[in-house]
This record gives structure tokens, C-alpha cells and sequence, in this order.
């Protein structure tokens, strides 16, 4: 099985009431890509600052369905045929963030984007912005937001500048409740970290030196010390947990940890070697709220053999997680790439281990398709030509 060239563009969506302030966070996303191209698929962007793409060369990636709601599309296909625009390689994006309408039903769109036959694509998550400030009257006047906020990957309590410390405790507690194990952040203006949705693109060198002057360039000109307002320290809403392994992962006691991972963790990423399970190939992982996928890629001549991971949340006990992590190691385990040691007293039953991994392949997602325009930009390492989320 060879790697595309070419990784799946993970889709995010964008949802909340009307002033619940989700153009305001795209836009602070627009503004912090660091580089990352965005694609866009909005309802009416007329209060996107379309400069903010028009000086990065963004608007022929872009999507506006007028006043029209994407929602109620009568399936997927409809759906794909905006999304195949923005996948054309010669857009090269790294994410498509659709905001949908205030007033749309975003579990049906998640459903689209599940159902979609895009094989370049990946789902990356719902994301459910809230007013702080209006949160109760919206729940009277809207009661299905409380539907909304139990299939959230992510929710977002904007405004919170605008509301008490107890009053946003309060605010918070009664959002994680309906929301179930959807991480909680709270923001102002809608600044969150971009990390959180998206994973920041590595250009090559050369492609920096003759880029487009970009909307983030300007913005740091106007700010002082390259800073915009309060942006600094997004990044204490929410921790990130690293695990290294290099003994392989038990198919079994890494899905059963899949399965139970607690509330507030939002995204997992990043690679596990099965060992015995299965000594061809390392599995890309992708994990957004509940959602979680595995993409197989053979293991590349002289590669060091490892589970990489990590886990991005709000609320987490990384303590816990790296314990939990560590425990699910396949005990007495043979190093994969060490000749020799597969019949070492300890290890797994191979008919064991095969069901075991049956619990993998059930979430095993086959690899996109090479486009058929070229690429001349290949990845430099083959881990990074599976799954980016």
C-alpha cells in the first residue's frame, strides 16, 4: 500500500445561534493561519472580512452559498460538490472550515460530511460557539440548542468578558453538562488558539521567500511587537499531553482507552505501532471528540518503529492519560523490527492478537487516492503523508 501524496484535508465545522460569534472567530482564525491555507464554506459572508483572503490569495477558495443554508441540502452529494472545489490540488489547502447558519442543524451536517464520497477529506470536528452573555434567553427561545450542544466535539463560551467570574462558572458547569464529554473553553472575541481545530502547515523554505504578502503580515505591522490584542496566551485554555512509546501498543487495551477517554479530551493524533498485530504496517490516528478513525501506511525501510501520540484537551488529567497510555503497552512484547524475538516466551497468542486488532480495523479508513494533478511539493516524511488532523 503506498501513502498518497497528498493528506486529507480535515473539515471543520463551524456552528452556533445568530451573534453567537462565529464569523468574529473566523476571522481571528483567518488572521492567525500562520501560514495555513484556509478554505471556507460560508452561508453569507458578508460580514467575513473578505480582504483577510483576497491579500492572502484565499477567494478562489472560497465557497458562498448566498442566503441559502447549507444545511438543508437534500444529501451529501450536494455537499460534495462544494467540497470537491476546495480539494482540487491546485488550491493546496491544509483545512475547510464551514460556517454553517445560525440557524442551521449542525448534526446534519456532520452527517453530510460522514456520508460524503470525498475520498480527500476528513472529518474534523463540531464546533459549538455560545454567547455567554445571551446564553439563557437563547436557551428559552431556542431550546434546540441544548441538541446542538450534546453532538459538540468543541464548545466555545464567547463572550465571557461580558459576564461574572460566578456567573461564568455557572455558565460553564451547565454548558459541560449538556454537552456531555465535549471539552469546554471558554474565549473572548472568539480568540482560541487555531491549534485546537487545526494543526499549523510547514512550508518549504522557497515557498515562504516568494509567498503573497498575507492579511496576518499586515496585521502585524499595525500591532505592536507582532502581537494582536490579547492573543498571547491562547493556549492556557486547554493542555496538550505527549506519550512515546517504542515497546508496541495492545490492539486491545488501546481500544478499550480509546473507548473510555474522559470528558474534555478533544483531539488525539498521531501513530501506533501494533506490533504483532500487525508488523507491515504503523496506523495514522485521528480522534476528534467521539469521532476516530485509523489510516494503515507500511512501515518505510529503516524506520524506527514507535507509537507517537497526542492529546489535546480542556480539563484533562494528562497524569492519568500518560498513566492510562503506559498500561496499554503489550506486556513481554518483542521489539517489531528486532529479527529473531518472535518466539519469545510472553508473548501474545497470534490468534489473540488478531482479534484483537479486529476492534482497529473496525474504524480503518482506506488512504485517499493520489490527485490527478501533480504535486510538486511531496513530503519530505512519509508519517506526514497519512493522516494530518
Amino acid at each position: 500500500m503506498t501513502p498518497p501524496r497528498t493528506p486529507q484535508i480535515p473539515v471543520v465545522v463551524l456552528a452556533g445561534f445568530l451573534g453567537s460569534g462565529k464569523t468574529t472567530l473566523l476571522n481571528h482564525l483567518l488572521r492567525n493561519r500562520a501560514g495555513t491555507r484556509i478554505g471556507v464554506i460560508v452561508n453569507d459572508f458578508g460580514a467575513i472580512e473578505i480582504d483577510a483572503m483576497t491579500v492572502s490569495g484565499q477567494v478562489g477558495s472560497t465557497v458562498s452559498l448566498g442566503n441559502g443554508c447549507l444545511c438543508c441540502a437534500v444529501d451529501a452529494s450536494e455537499l460534495d460538490t462544494f467540497l470537491e472545489t476546495l480539494t482540487r490540488a491546485p488550491a493546496r489547502l491544509d483545512v475547510i472550515v464551514i460556517e454553517a447558519s445560525g440557524l442551521a442543524e449542525p448534526q446534519e451536517l456532520v452527517r453530510m460530511l460522514l456520508a460524503s464520497d470525498n475520498p480527500h477529506i476528513l472529518y474534523g470536528g463540531l464546533v459549538e460557539v455560545v454567547d455567554a452573555a445571551e446564553f439563557d434567553r437563547t436557551r428559552q427561545r431556542h431550546p434546540e440548542i441544548d441538541r446542538h450542544l450534546a453532538v459538540a466535539d468543541l464548545v466555545v463560551l464567547n463572550k465571557t468578558d461580558r459576564v461574572g467570574e460566578a456567573e461564568r462558572e455557572r455558565l460553564r458547569a451547565a454548558v459541560a453538562e449538556l454537552s456531555g464529554p465535549a471539552a469546554v473553553i471558554s474565549a473572548v472575541h472568539g480568540r482560541v488558539d487555531p491549534e485546537l481545530l487545526f494543526d499549523p502547515a510547514l512550508r518549504p523554505d522557497h515557498e515562504d521567500k516568494v509567498r503573497q504578502l498575507t492579511f496576518e503580515d499586515l496585521l502585524r505591522e499595525e500591532a505592536p511587537d507582532g502581537h494582536e490584542g490579547h492573543d498571547d496566551h491562547l493556549h492556557a485554555s486547554y493542555e496538550s499531553v505527549d506519550f512515546t512509546s517504542d515497546v508496541p501498543m495492545d490492539p486491545r487495551r488501546f481500544m478499550e482507552f480509546l473507548d473510555s477517554r474522559p470528558d474534555g479530551l478533544y483531539r488525539i493524533k498521531g501513530f501506533a505501532d501494533f506490533g504483532a498485530g500487525d508488523r507491515d504496517n504503523t496506523y495514522a490516528l485521528h480522534a476528534v471528540g467521539r469521532f476516530l478513525r485509523f489510516v494503515p501506511r507500511p512501515w518505510v525501510r529503516g524506520e524506527q518503529r514507535l507509537t507517537q501520540l497526542v492529546m489535546i484537551g480542556a480539563g484533562i488529567d494528562a497524569a492519568a492519560l500518560s498513566a492510562g497510555l503506559a498500561a496499554c503497552r503489550a506486556d513481554g512484547a518483542a521489539r517489531a523490527d528486532e529479527p529473531g524475538r518472535a518466539d519469545q516466551p510472553g508473548r501474545a497468542d497470534a490468534a489473540d492478537v488478531e482479534r484483537a486488532m479486529w476492534g482497529v480495523l473496525r474504524y480503518v479508513q482506506e488512504q485517499a487516492p493520489e490527485p490527478e494533478v501533480f504535486d510538486t511539493h511531496e513530503t519530505a516524511d512519509p508519517r506526514e503523508a497519512a493522516v494530518e488532523a
